[in-house]
């Protein structure tokens, strides 16, 4: 069978199926799988008369039977509901599409996943724990270490920290999480051609600190842990102030940057390539790339969601499962 690359459609109620519709409407790469709920994939197409066809298989048979036919569905739970509400009964949809991708992957039916975005109020009502797709994946697919990693405007930003409150954020940033960020990227930049590639971990206080002035993180523990690092033999340096560290980055000092907690990676990023930018997950033992972008709920179902962060999803996910 033809290598695929999965698609989780997100949340039914949500923009998931009209980005997904829209990108595959122009989407010439690596075939697909979708993983949905085929009447809102059907709703979407009409509303928007995309020129873009599919064919509905409900086991890997079926695909295998499919050929190189560039679109495949496969049926998820089908939700009643309006555009834009948060249901428990999306949030469940939207998780099941993740695990039959992960289920098919598992079994040699897609080579990567590419997810459009689950709401998390929604997931919660449907009892899952987990506060997003990476998580989620990390526990299905047993991984002990797992890192986001935002790529687009010229940047790759690791995050120790993601979806917690600042002040969780601070408390995690610690010797063996700044380590094990350091690890990830490393292992995943030979696959942007960038072997050997000098990793910069960002400070976490106006100017480094000022030598203990406003604060003791970068003496007391991103210094000594940068060191050990570099001491291993890793192409790594830092901390850098984080208010010049993406500029150096964007001119090509350093390869990626390991940020420290949510926006201090995202604010640079989202403001070089809002529409562009994609989430990578390194430490899974297959390519997972996302949106990296919310449900809009409040644009749901109206046709005018952009699906450009999409499609560089796709782009990324096809290129970096090559052979």
């Amino acid at each position: 069978m033809v290598p695929r690359l999965g698609i989780s459609m997100g949340d039914p109620l949500g923009i998931g199926p009209e980005i997904v519709v829209k990108a595959l409407s122009v989407w010439r790469g690596r075939p697909v799988v979708v993983f949905g709920d085929v009447e809102r994939l059907e709703a979407m197409r009409r509303m928007l008369v995309a020129d873009v066809s599919w064919q509905v298989v409900e086991s890997l048979a079926q695909a295998e039977k499919a050929g190189e036919l560039q679109v495949l569905v496969v049926p998820g739970p089908a939700v009643t509901g309006p555009w834009g509400a948060v249901m428990a009964e999306a949030g469940q949809a939207s998780y099941q599409y993740i695990v039959d991708a992960v289920n098919w992957h598992r079994k040699g039916g897609i080579c990567g996943l590419v997810t459009a975005p689950i709401h998390k109020e929604a997931i919660h009502r449907a009892g899952v724990s987990e506060p997003g797709h990476t998580e989620i994946l990390a526990r299905l697919l047993a991984a002990p270490r797992v890192a986001m990693m935002l790529v687009g405007g010229g940047l790759r930003v690791t995050h120790i920290s993601t979806h917690v409150s600042l002040v969780e954020a601070i408390e995690r940033v610690t010797a063996d999480r700044i380590q094990a960020a350091v690890h990830l990227t490393a292992e995943i930049l030979p696959q942007f051609g960038l072997v050997g590639g000098l990793i910069a971990v960002a400070g976490l206080n106006p100017h480094n600190g000022e030598h203990g002035l406003f604060g003791d993180v970068e003496e007391r523990i991103i210094r000594p842990a940068v060191e050990q690092l570099a001491g291993q033999g890793m192409q790594v340096v830092g901390p850098i102030a984080a208010d010049t560290v993406f500029a150096r980055a964007k001119r090509q000092e350093f390869s990626a940057v390991i940020a420290l907690y949510h926006d201090q990676g995202h604010i640079p990023v989202k403001l070089l390539a809002f529409d562009q930018a994609v989430n990578l997950t390194l430490g899974l033992p297959m390519v997972r790339t996302s949106v990296d972008h919310g449900t809009a709920m409040d644009i749901a179902g109206q046709g005018v969601a952009n699906a450009e962060s999409l499609l560089a999803a796709l782009s990324l996910a096809d290129r970096l499962t090559q052979p």
